[in-house]
């Protein structure tokens, strides 16, 4: 066994050991979430018929405005409850039980830390998540079901306060990061954890990019990713951890270390049931996915999809716009950042129709 796993899971298993995780696109892909761009079934069939000026569009927020009917389309197919959570889910929830987990901070949208049942208070959704809908002018909530209702009648939610358009709280392109990201990660910085876990990130979307940078110096740093990134490239300090490995097959890997394997498997399908009971088909996650390993001389490919490409890109940007704000910097001219966005889509690889 990994004698990086074996360090790991002894950290785990001491008493009052505390780990945060940074979490992104690469934990949920093994969860049959559609790419942007399959044939039929990809979403950028759907964005085709759209006729938008750019694949982004969907979801800035000035676009939006004007034609929320773009966005609308694609809403309901997008929303969750339709995929089962990941493995790597289950084990963030497995380290909230087991009263280790500090906090998960996440780049997805896609709430499947929320469905494995990791609570609300714990988890920071840095790029806003379906959890919520508010009016982008008044900001009014609006109950859940009564958003998908409207949605899934081919109708454009309206706020019944001032009539602005309602939307889910995920970062549009050109609007602010949560404060909630802002407000716990000031109060998280300055505690000392004993494992920073790191995971299916590219870390190349800011301000989230800088958070494995800042944590203590005493905290060991864990990288599980399909290739090295970010301050793990730029910055290693000697007790980093790096396992260029699937996340799911990590996941399972340490529960057997740990002794945590039957509750991960009572976790994974109790949420599946879960799931049956409530009448939501549900695409079973990949039980035990191979390890994969990028050596420094090979072409490098992201873990996320190419969806999950666009919307880190498009919630990096505006990110930047945020920071640009509170720092009173000038913000970023629009046709950079419909550059940017483009050149984002334009190297995307995409193989057999994926």
């Amino acid at each position: 066994m990994d004698s990086k796993l074996e360090h790991i899971a002894q950290v785990l298993a001491k008493d009052g050991s505390k780990v945060v995780f940074f979490v992104g696109a690469g934990i949920s892909t093994n969860c049959g979430i559609p790419d942007f761009r399959s044939p039929k079934t990809g979403l950028y069939s759907n964005l085709q018929r759209l006729d938008l000026p750019f694949p982004e569009a969907v979801f800035d927020i000035d676009y939006f405005r004007e034609n929320p009917k773009a966005f609308y389309t694609l809403a309901e197919e997008m929303y969750p409850g339709k995929y089962l959570p990941s493995r790597f889910h289950y084990f963030i929830r497995l380290c909230q039980e087991k009263h280790v987990l500090k906090r998960c901070y996440t780049q997805n949208i896609d709430t499947l830390e929320r469905v494995a049942g990791v609570k609300g208070d714990l988890v920071v959704e840095a790029h806003g998540s379906f959890t919520g809908n508010h009016c982008i002018d008044c900001h009014a909530g609006m109950d859940d079901e009564t958003w998908k209702k409207l949605v899934k009648k081919g109708g454009i939610p309206k706020c019944p306060v001032c009539h602005g358009y309602v939307k889910p709280d995920i970062v549009f392109f050109g609007e602010s990061l949560p404060a909630k990201f802002f407000d716990l990660w000031d109060e998280d910085s300055g505690d000392d954890y004993d494992l920073a876990i790191v995971a299916g990130t590219s870390l190349a979307v800011y301000p989230f990019a800088t958070l494995p940078a800042e944590v203590s110096k005493s905290t060991t740093r864990v990288l599980i990713n399909k290739e090295s990134c970010g301050d793990f490239e730029e910055n290693p300090r000697d007790s980093d951890l790096l396992l260029m490995a699937d996340c799911d097959s990590t996941a399972t890997k340490l529960a057997d270390l740990l002794g945590w394997s039957e509750e991960l498997e009572e976790l994974i399908e109790a949420g599946k049931k879960k799931l049956d009971v409530e009448g939501v088909k549900v695409k079973e996650t990949v039980k035990e996915p191979p390890q994969t390993i990028v050596k420094k001389d090979t072409k490098k490919e992201s873990s996320a999809s190419p969806l999950q490409k666009a919307e880190e890109t498009a919630a990096g940007l505006a990110a930047k716009v945020a920071e640009a704000e509170k720092e009173k910097l000038p913000a970023i001219k629009k046709d950079k950042e419909v550059e940017e966005l483009t050149k984002a889509i334009e190297n995307i690889d995409i193989k057999d129709g994926n």
